[in-house]
């Protein structure tokens, strides 16, 4: 999903921009099936020894061997399917166990507050992990307006991904379709838990 805001030039901490990067970086991977370009890019990445380092080093090795049309396929098969894919991706399905519920209408109310607007050529629901993460990401640097606070940023969080993106990135991590996109589930999954610790403790 490609989201439209009202982008300043401001000055913002590394370590957001870090944090930011990583959710720039599973939006991209989630929201299309990855071009050579990212899978190339992904290859590069370095990791370390803590649980998310190792996630990463497991996702670069695998994007080495890794095609453009193998990784396409893959991501037919767990988003797409032929009525559909293995994994609904939305905040409403895991809040609610249905489509375009109250969730995605509450989004919906705090993108406009925020002045996000979706895309005109974009029809995904927005509640879709791809979008949430790259909503995240431009609220940390400040892509809408002024960067949101760490206070601002845990209340949308808690909202609209706390309660459920876990489950998520464990079902991705564990789909039977899941070659490539199972260290991204590890990532996913190690990343939240970090920024979930992040905000609590900074409170």
């Amino acid at each position: 999903m490609t989201l439209a805001g009202a982008a300043q030039d401001v000055t913002v901490a590394e370590e957001d921009i870090l944090r930011a990067g990583l959710y720039d970086l599973l939006a991209a991977l989630l929201a299309n099936p990855p071009k050579r370009d990212l899978i190339d890019r992904v290859a590069k990445l370095e990791g370390d020894d803590s649980v998310l380092g190792r996630a990463i080093k497991a996702l670069a090795r695998l994007a080495k061997a890794t095609t453009e049309p193998a990784a396409e396929r893959e991501f037919n098969q767990l988003f797409i399917g032929v009525a559909r894919g293995e994994l609904l991706p939305y905040a409403s399905y895991y809040m609610t166990g249905f489509l375009n519920e109250k969730p995605l209408a509450v989004l919906r109310n705090d993108m406009a507050r925020h002045g996000i607007e979706r895309a005109a050529n974009v029809f995904e629901p927005e509640d879709n992990i791809a979008s949430l993460c790259e909503m995240m990401a431009g609220l940390i640097l400040g892509r809408f307006g002024e960067p949101m606070s760490l206070a601002g940023q845990k209340d949308f969080f808690a909202t609209h991904l706390g309660s459920w993106v876990g489950h998520f990135f464990s079902d991705l991590e564990a789909a039977k379709a899941s070659v490539f996109y199972a260290p991204v589930g590890a990532v996913g999954a190690a990343f939240f838990e970090i920024e979930r610790e992040a905000f609590r403790m900074g409170a």
